[in-house]
C-alpha cells in the first residue's frame, strides 16, 4: 500500500496524477449508469407512472409545441418516459414555469438551465424529438456533466485535506461510484448541488473566498439545504479573526519583550 503523502496544498496537487484516471472514472460511471437505466426500463415495467402525465401549460405560450409532428417518435418517447418522480416537477417547470403551489418546493437553478439549454444548444432539436423530449434531454446532459465536474473538485479536494494523492484518488472512485449514484444522473438536482458545494469548499481552501460565496450561494439555489454551506464561511471568518488576533498578540508580547530585554 502506497503511504505517498505531501504537506502543502501545491506539492499534493504536483505529486497527484490522477486527474485523467478520475475524469475517466467519472464519464464512465455515468455511461454506465445511464446505459443501466435503459435496459431495466426496456425489461421492467416502471412503478412511478407520471411520466403519461402531460398536460399542457396554463399559460398558452407552449401549447402548440406539443401538438407538431416529431421525425424521431421514438427516441423522444424512450426520453420522455425516463421523466418520473421529480424529474416531472423540473421538466414542467422549465416549460411551464411555477404553475401551482407545490411547484414552489423545487428550486429554480435546473429548471434554469434546462429551459436555458434546450432553447439555444439543443433547439434544432425540437423538431426532431419534441419539446419536453429536448427539456429532458437538456436534464441528462447538464447533471452528467455536472457529476463530472463534482469529481474532479471531490479530488481536487480530497488532496488538500487528506494531503494524500492515493487515498483522495480512492476516495474519488467511490464517489464515482457510490450507491445513490442514480440520482446524480437522473433529472435531479444533487449533481448541481454537489458541483457548487464541493466548488465552494476547494475554492475556499485555495483562498478564493469570492468564488467560493458564488459556489455556496448557487448551490442554495439548487436545493433549500445549500444554505447550510453559509457554516463554512462563518467558519473560516471566524478561524481568520481568531488567527489575525493570535498572531497581533504574539507580535505585541514579542515586542514587549524586545523592550524590556533592550532596558
Amino acid at each position: 500500500m502506497s503511504t505517498t503523502s505531501c504537506t502543502t496544498n501545491l506539492t499534493c496537487l504536483k505529486q497527484s496524477d490522477h486527474f485523467p484516471s478520475i475524469l475517466r472514472s467519472a464519464i464512465a460511471s455515468r455511461l454506465l449508469l445511464l446505459t443501466l437505466i435503459l435496459l431495466w426500463r426496456s425489461l421492467l415495467t416502471p412503478y412511478d407512472t407520471s411520466a403519461s402525465l402531460k398536460p399542457t401549460c396554463l399559460s398558452s405560450d407552449n401549447s402548440g409545441d406539443s401538438r407538431k409532428p416529431i421525425r424521431w417518435p421514438s427516441i423522444a418517447s424512450a426520453i420522455e418516459d425516463s421523466i418520473v418522480w421529480d424529474s416531472v416537477y423540473f421538466v414542467r417547470i422549465a416549460e411551464c414555469g411555477y404553475e401551482y403551489e407545490q411547484s414552489y418546493a423545487f428550486l429554480p437553478l435546473l429548471p434554469i438551465c434546462i429551459s436555458l439549454l434546450s432553447q439555444t444548444i439543443f433547439a434544432p432539436l425540437v423538431s426532431l424529438i419534441g419539446h419536453r423530449a429536448v427539456l429532458g434531454l437538456s436534464g441528462y446532459v447538464i447533471n452528467n456533466i455536472a457529476f463530472v465536474l463534482a469529481a474532479v473538485y471531490f479530488y481536487r479536494l480530497s488532496i488538500i485535506i487528506l494531503k494524500d494523492p492515493e487515498a483522495a484518488y480512492r476516495a474519488s472512485i467511490l464517489f464515482c461510484f457510490n450507491p445513490a449514484s442514480i440520482f446524480y444522473t437522473s433529472i435531479y438536482t444533487e449533481s448541481l448541488y454537489a458541483l457548487f458545494s464541493l466548488g465552494g469548499l476547494y475554492h475556499l481552501t485555495s483562498g478564493a473566498d469570492n468564488l467560493a460565496m458564488l459556489s455556496f450561494a448557487a448551490s442554495g439555489s439548487a436545493r433549500s439545504n445549500g444554505v447550510l454551506n453559509a457554516g463554512y464561511i462563518g467558519y473560516h471568518t471566524m478561524h481568520q479573526a481568531y488567527n489575525a488576533m493570535f498572531i497581533k498578540r504574539n507580535v505585541y508580547v514579542d515586542t514587549r519583550k524586545e523592550g524590556k530585554a533592550l532596558l
